[in-house]
């Protein structure tokens, strides 16, 4: 046991320490990162995310259910056995201790490796030579006119209910998957081998937390909201499956998620994607632009995509109303906008969640509807 306990030790020392250096080195050298997010990563995720990708489930889900069920039973069976074996109290704890630093070291090694030094890589605009400049208030409305001429039509060809809500007919998985490898055409670090997207069995939690989609850097997996509105079902998956590509940025996935909808031949895809890019302009056009351009450009919208702007609201807003859950939606929500803030700013995204709507920023810039 004591030799057991020295290599587990060295082992957990070389892990902790070789996490603390590579952390160290991601946030001065933006070159060691680009070189890490082309050539190394993409190992992990073939060595790991292939053969996970067959499971029929969720494995990170299962991961973090199993996490919440060792620390509710650890209390009660740490008591136990401290009472039953009272003449080897002194191991138990010792084995206990292991088995949680062992589970800390894991989380730690993958989410280095898997997530928090890509966060310093180049930004994908950098990458690929798109542009960082700014632009008119102008600008932002010609943008907002093109995304809402292009929804309009799309919101008419697609599928929808007696309600006249969207309806997802397409194959979510294989689309998805097809859409963001033909991507890789002009954007090569976007090429190769996509995992398949899961759905979360305990989708209803996410709601809770006004999450849509989830990537598992420990598990390579791009999981998504089964449960919500699904006009964001297309759109959120293809934000997940660009972040299994290294791109932890989230107005960077958004970006990339709206290329990949808008150039498939899916045109439930395509309103999926312009939908959501709409909404972000929008929101950006009520901080910007005068009353009478916001109420132009709101009254321009088609009575199919008010219809879907709405029925998303209101999906959000009943589960939030909904007595469902083991805690309370609002408690749920705060605990996890508090966490989501954290973990951004943590990995060096300074303006947190608000970093999300900086895709508009690329959509300028990259020249949407300016493009033939």
């Amino acid at each position: 046991m004591k030799i057991r306990l020295n290599k587990n030790r060295i082992a957990l020392a070389v892990i902790f320490g070789g996490c603390i250096l590579l952390n160290i080195i991601a946030w001065l050298s933006k070159g060691f990162c680009d070189w890490y997010g082309a050539n190394i990563f993409p190992i992990w995720m073939n060595a790991f995310g292939r053969p996970i990708a067959l499971l029929p489930f969720s494995l990170g889900e299962m991961m973090i259910i199993a996490g919440i069920a060792l620390v509710l039973l650890t209390p009660p069976s740490l008591a136990v056995l401290l009472i039953v074996l009272k003449g080897r109290r002194k191991r138990v704890l010792k084995v206990y201790g292991l088995i949680y630093i062992w589970v800390i070291a894991f989380v730690v090694l993958t989410e280095t490796l898997n997530c928090f030094i890509l966060y310093h890589r180049s930004t994908f605009g950098e990458t690929y030579g798109i542009p960082s400049v700014g632009h008119t208030s102008s600008e932002l409305v010609e943008l907002c006119d093109h995304l809402t001429e292009n929804t309009n039509a799309l919101s008419k060809q697609v599928t929808r209910d007696s309600e006249g809500r969207f309806v997802l007919t397409a194959d979510l998985d294989e689309t998805a998957r097809s859409a963001m490898e033909a991507l890789g055409d002009e954007f090569g670090q976007l090429a190769g081998y996509y995992v398949t997207p899961k759905p979360v069995i305990n989708s209803f939690f996410m709601s809770q937390q006004y999450l849509m989609g989830m990537y598992f850097p420990f598990s390579f997996e791009a999981n998504y909201n089964r449960e919500m509105y699904p006009s964001n079902l297309p759109e959120t998956v293809c934000h997940e499956l660009a972040h299994t590509k290294g791109f932890m940025l989230e107005d960077e996935a958004n970006f990339i998620a709206f290329l990949a909808c808008d150039r498939s031949d899916n045109t439930e895809y395509r309103y999926s994607g312009y939908l959501r890019a709409l909404k972000y302009v929008l929101s950006q056009v009520r901080d910007n632009c005068s009353d009478d351009e916001i109420s132009r450009v709101y009254s321009a919208l088609s009575a199919e995509v008010i219809t879907d702007i709405n029925g998303n609201a209101d999906y959000w807003q009943s589960v939030q109303e909904s007595d469902e859950g083991l805690l309370p939606s609002s408690t749920v929500a705060a605990v996890s906008d508090a966490a989501m803030e954290a973990s951004l700013k943590m990995n060096g995204v300074a303006d947190g969640k608000k970093s999300y709507g900086r895709m508009v920023d690329l959509l300028l810039n990259y020249g949407i509807g300016k493009r033939k």
